[in-house]
């Protein structure tokens, strides 16, 4: 093993990538913004104010009870109402600048209190909805069910034991949410699961860009020159992966250095499983883009593909929504590919404080998929054209 080769081609490698500030400054600051921006959308650090859902009332019933509901889910936390007609809600809906309107129809609250204690046909409350925002018709919903359930018993047990002076009725129970994270009073950091996902994704891009260079090479005669040199087909291989691994490894660390002293994201798991994590997934994008210089016939159609192929992997693993909030098969098969291994990891040792156990099945997911990249990338290099 000619190791004063390798090391020369190392140090191309990464003077060559010094010497382009712009890119540089492109691969870096480019996901601290992303990951600023989506972290400030999911709660940030804990000081933002959530957004209210907009919603439109229509009371067509106009009784005590449909005026009380009313009147108690205006002081709902998560949406902000207004009163309008049929016709005006449904415009507004149409629109999009409302995203629910709820319908509260004639005689709601005659036909809701015998519908309570009999078997009489219940009212039925129409819901108006935005087709892109079903989520929040189900948190209205849930708001809307609490406060009708209260007012409608209220009202009947008010009017059946009028003479006896019996107490109002009320829900029998209260709710407190408690947030789970790596300890008690740790207020959950929404920029440490967006920084993840976008410095997984943009150091995947950057392997994409070191197999389109030996694309290159190869198209401008570069390749020839190489050759000639005392170099062997498993020396350059390990330059090429050192030197991608090197470079990833520096975008990593800035990016994660910006989210711990600007942005507050702790590493409230395991150091030890944070930087096997940062490895093996620098690892794997080094194999990856080296795999891609193996497969690949010209640098303008390797590059479109494989930009496609990453930024599937990227949003499936969970980079830039949370794998949770997807539809239950989709969790089921994201779990086959490395990136959301890589985000789950990366959030554990995080902001949700475990231990080096549970980076170890990332780790290994990873570094598996890396060793089957190099495979690949072994079997298929051309180093004799």
């Amino acid at each position: 093993m000619n190791w004063l080769a390798v090391r020369a081609l190392i140090r191309n490698d990464l003077r060559i990538y010094a010497t382009d500030r712009r890119a540089m400054v492109i691969g870096v600051l480019v996901p601290i913004l992303i990951a600023a921006f989506f972290g400030y959308v999911f709660g940030g650090n804990g000081n933002t104010e959530p957004a209210k859902i907009p919603i439109v009332m229509v009371d067509e019933d106009q009784s005590a009870v449909s005026r009380a509901i009313v009147a108690d889910l205006a002081q709902d936390p998560l949406v902000t109402t207004q009163s309008l007609a049929r016709p005006q809600a449904e415009q507004q809906v149409r629109a999009g600048k409302i995203q629910v309107a709820v319908i509260l129809p004639q005689n709601f609250a005659a036909d809701a209190a015998r519908a309570l204690f009999g078997d009489q046909e219940k009212p039925n409350v129409e819901f108006l909805i935005d087709p892109s925002q079903t989520m929040s018709g189900r948190i209205v919903e849930g708001a809307l069910v609490r406060r009708a359930i209260q007012e409608i018993t209220r009202a009947a047990a008010n009017s059946a034991s009028e003479s006896n002076g019996a107490r109002e009725f009320s829900v029998p129970y209260a709710i407190s949410t408690t947030q789970v994270t790596s300890g008690r009073n740790v207020v959950y950091n929404g920029y440490a699961h967006s920084f993840a996902g976008m410095t997984m994704q943009f150091i995947l891009l950057a392997g994409i860009d070191a197999g389109i260079v030996l694309l290159l090479l190869r198209e401008r005669g570069i390749w020839q020159r190489m050759r000639a040199a005392p170099l062997g087909k498993a020396q350059f291989l390990l330059a090429r992966t050192s030197a991608t691994m090197l470079i990833s490894m520096f975008q990593f660390t800035l990016i994660y250095l910006v989210a711990i002293v600007v942005f507050r994201v702790r590493i409230e798991g395991s150091v030890i499983g944070f930087l096997g994590l940062a490895v093996a997934l620098c690892f794997m994008n080094s194999a990856f883009g080296l795999m891609l210089a193996s497969l690949g016939r010209s640098a303008p159609a390797t590059r479109g593909i494989a930009v496609l192929v990453t930024l599937l992997l990227v949003m499936i693993g969970g980079a830039w929504v949370p794998s949770f909030v997807f539809p239950k098969w989709l969790q089921q098969a994201s779990l086959a590919v490395p990136t959301r291994w890589a985000v789950d990891g990366l959030d554990a040792v995080t902001w949700r404080g475990q231990g080096l156990s549970a980076a170890v099945a990332p780790m290994g997911v990873l570094v598996a998929t890396a060793m089957i990249c190099l495979g690949i990338a072994i079997w298929r290099f051309r180093w004799e054209e």
